[in-house]
């Protein structure tokens, strides 16, 4: 099974990500975490020394070497599934699951870990929620494509099983 989990930053895919790979008693794979090791820098560094270009690129490189690997669940970046052909890459290759959360949600979580967050490190609150809204109405029709959307508030992985295996 080949299991990718997609939403905003902050949606909580890395954390449920871990959970669900245990239950389900499969490697779990951090997509953000793959590019800096691969590379040896930091997803800030790579925003900070280059653009997003530049990291978009290496994500989908990235990306591409799970053509090869058997069974996994992979927690992408927030953009991942919005740049290059990577959608069509993560639906030709398993499962998405899209971890919805509204907006207002995502700033409660995200005013925290702004600072390792290269696209919304300088923001106030305010702003940072407006950056959200923007971002998530530009990247959600992405998102919904997922075979898979579940609510991110109250995620169970118990239930993410069973509705696992009625898809499939």
């Amino acid at each position: 099974m080949k299991i990718f989990l997609m939403g905003f930053m902050g949606a909580g895919k890395t954390v449920f990500g871990k959970k669900l790979a245990h239950a389900l008693n499969l490697e779990f794979y951090d997509l953000d975490r793959l590019i800096e090791q691969k590379y040896k820098i930091s997803i800030p560094s790579i925003f900070s020394k280059f653009d997003e270009g530049v990291f978009r690129k290496l994500e989908t490189e990235t990306l591409k070497e799970f053509e090869n690997k058997e069974s996994f669940v992979l927690a992408l970046g927030g953009g991942t599934p919005c740049f290059n052909n990577n959608l069509e890459i993560i639906k030709k290759l398993g499962t998405s699951i899209y971890l919805k959360l509204d907006a207002k949600s995502l700033t409660n979580r995200l005013v925290n870990s702004k600072t390792k967050r290269p696209l919304i490190k300088n923001l106030n609150q305010e702003e940072l929620l407006q950056k959200v809204e923007s971002m998530l109405s530009e990247r959600e029709k992405y998102y919904l494509q997922a075979d898979v959307v579940v609510n991110g508030l109250n995620l169970k992985v118990e239930e993410i099983i069973n509705e696992l295996r009625i898809e499939n």
